[in-house]
């Protein structure tokens, strides 16, 4: 069920337990999560935020940004506190929001995330190029080239060639590098689960190490046969270790 509220958008599902807040990456929206969403939301209440990274004015591209506008749609929900779940850029904003309002975070799932390596935030997506070159570049975000549909291929491709969309990628991705949190989930305390893709080509395994080294409650779980989005290439795989994770912490 999507609903819209002012400016916010989002996809909800499910009834109770404990609230999940789903953040997408920077070429995405919460369809990216797919079924996943069917899985989680049989038990828990899932909420899909749409970050809407195009719309806007060109000075509110950062991922402080984001992490405030995460801020505002849980004040209008009336929401104290939830697990996010966070993909790539989606990821970075969860990190970012639990250094500044940690009391609002019981949980973090975090999977094929930013935060500590940036240079996949601005190589691993085209800027410009024939629909081949998108297609191709689409395609090694998985590992299962199948899963860049032509619908995909065609949304990355309009984003790709059109110019305010570019310098906004642009912007998220500078945003990025200068986000670094190396520095701060050394002092997080809450629950993580990190879930990774063994053939991630945009935040790779060596990534993946290096969170669940630097984050001092968190657990790692490797998905094989995929790439940078776990959740959309396994959703249920995905889904049980998500499961698992919330009933022991619960």
């Amino acid at each position: 069920m999507v609903k819209e509220e002012g400016k916010f958008k989002w996809l909800e599902e499910g009834e109770g337990g404990q609230p999940i807040i789903l953040l997408h990456g920077l070429m995405g929206g919460a369809e990216n999560f797919g079924e996943m969403v069917d899985f989680i939301s049989a038990e828990y209440k899932v909420y899909g935020l749409d970050l809407k990274l195009f719309e806007g004015s060109l000075l509110k591209v950062s991922v402080k940004s984001l992490s405030d506008y995460l801020y505002e749609f849980m004040n209008h929900l009336g929401l104290p506190s939830a697990t996010l779940i966070g993909n790539s850029m989606g990821g970075h904003i969860a990190l970012i929001f639990s250094k500044e309002h940690p009391e609002m975070v019981e949980n973090m799932i975090l999977t094929g995330s930013s935060g500590l390596y940036e240079n996949a935030m601005g190589d691993s997506f085209p800027r410009r190029g024939d629909k081949d070159y998108i297609r191709t570049k689409t395609e090694e975000v998985f590992y299962n080239p199948e899963v860049a549909t032509d619908e995909l291929v065609d949304k990355v491709f309009g984003i790709a060639n059109n110019r305010v969309s570019v310098l906004k990628l642009l912007g998220y991705a500078k945003s990025a590098i200068r986000h670094n949190m190396a520095e701060d989930i050394p002092n997080f305390t809450m629950p993580v689960c990190l879930i990774w893709g063994e053939h991630d080509k945009v935040t790779p395994p060596n990534v993946a190490d290096e969170f669940h080294k630097l984050l001092p409650n968190s657990e790692l779980h490797w998905m094989p046969l995929c790439g940078h989005a776990a959740m959309w290439e396994h959703p249920e795989d995905f889904s049980k270790i998500v499961l698992k994770f919330l009933k022991d912490k619960f």
